[in-house]
């Protein structure tokens, strides 16, 4: 398969979540690929934000058990990492071409030639979303679905351009320093998870920070810029047909991105649900408020939860507290429908 599409694939010793990690040569370099699970079963293709990579962005909603057997019962998962930003990385050689979000779309597209895959659903986080919406609108016939966290959709705003500069600048004269990671947990997490003077940070919080340290500044300061340069991809997302289902923690700084997006995908393959108490990673927060949403979501691909796992009593969400459209066999999983979701005490 590798020299059928001129690629590389190394195998290391060391398992991650289970999967064991390839490396596969593109036109754009090297990508680290984790694939966990059973390959004969459907792919589910995950991408995560800025700075982070399967470990910190996704290892929440796979640590809880009902979640990951939904995945896992249903799909092989292929955590795709943005160059650079797997673990152990190297910096990446300054004289290297910096990709464009363009160019990390078209390198999904080698990945799944690499694996000889197919139609996929695909994951993302943030800008991780942005790339596979963007992959999903230039190649629709290699996207069977999409599950977007807090995506991005618009070109920068001036504020969002001007957060950007500022970290672009830390990381080039500090590397990743005390404030890049402030910076960046501020665009991850919510309040409460962060903590103040009165509250201590969590252990969510904690763990990114340490993962954060990790990153090679170099690597991180590629792709945020292939992100800060993005186009605007609003106006295709009306051609996009394949099923859509939004996650957006309503303590976002990408809230209204995220609405805005839902609001310009056909209303009748898309489903957004709010989350509440909640940042932008909700995959780590508040990865049970993902489990009833995704399950009526993959039914409508007649895909299903094992039953050997009943309803989670720590999941803030229960059918009845779910909108009836999106619950119809008809729409399921479909129906643009706010769902908002909040954590009992």
């Amino acid at each position: 398969m590798a020299e059928s599409y001129g690629a590389v694939s190394v195998d290391v010793g060391t398992i991650y979540l289970g999967g064991k990690e390839h490396r596969v040569k593109t036109a754009c370099g090297v990508v680290s690929v984790i694939v966990h699970g059973d390959r004969e079963k459907p792919a589910l293709i995950t991408y995560p934000d800025l700075a982070l990579n399967h470990m910190s962005c996704f290892q929440g909603l796979f640590f809880c058990p009902e979640a990951a057997s939904l995945l896992l019962h249903n799909f092989c998962i292929y955590h795709i990492s943005p160059p650079g930003h797997e673990l152990g990385a190297a910096p990446i050689c300054p004289n290297d071409s910096a990709p464009s979000a363009d160019d990390l779309a078209d390198q999904i597209l080698e990945v799944l030639n690499f694996f000889g895959l197919g139609a996929v659903m695909c994951m993302g986080v943030t800008a991780g979303a942005y790339i596979l919406t963007l992959f999903a609108m230039k190649h629709r016939d290699r996207v069977l679905g999409l599950i977007l966290v807090s995506p991005l959709c618009k070109a920068p705003s001036w504020s969002e351009w001007f957060y950007n500069k500022v970290i672009t600048n830390l990381l080039y004269f500090y590397g990743m320093c005390g404030v890049v990671k402030e910076f960046l947990l501020q665009r991850y997490f919510s309040k409460e998870v962060r903590g103040n003077v009165e509250i201590p940070e969590s252990d969510i919080a904690q763990a990114c920070r340490r993962l954060l340290e990790e990153r090679q500044s170099v690597n991180v300061t590629r792709f945020l810029d292939a992100i800060d340069q993005r186009p605007d991809i609003s106006s295709g997302l009306k051609k996009l047909k394949c099923r859509t289902l939004i996650f957006i923690g309503d303590q976002s700084p990408f809230y209204s991105e995220a609405v805005h997006m839902a609001a310009n995908l056909d209303r009748g393959y898309c489903a957004l649900v709010e989350v509440q108490a909640c940042g932008s990673m909700v995959t780590e927060e508040q990865p049970h408020a993902m489990l009833i949403p995704m399950e009526y979501f993959l039914m409508g691909y007649g895909l299903y939860r094992p039953s050997c796992f009943s309803d989670s009593p720590r999941s803030p969400l229960s059918p009845s507290c779910i909108s009836p459209e999106l619950l119809s066999p008809e729409s399921m999983g479909l129906k643009l429908k706010p769902i908002k979701t909040r954590v009992k005490a």
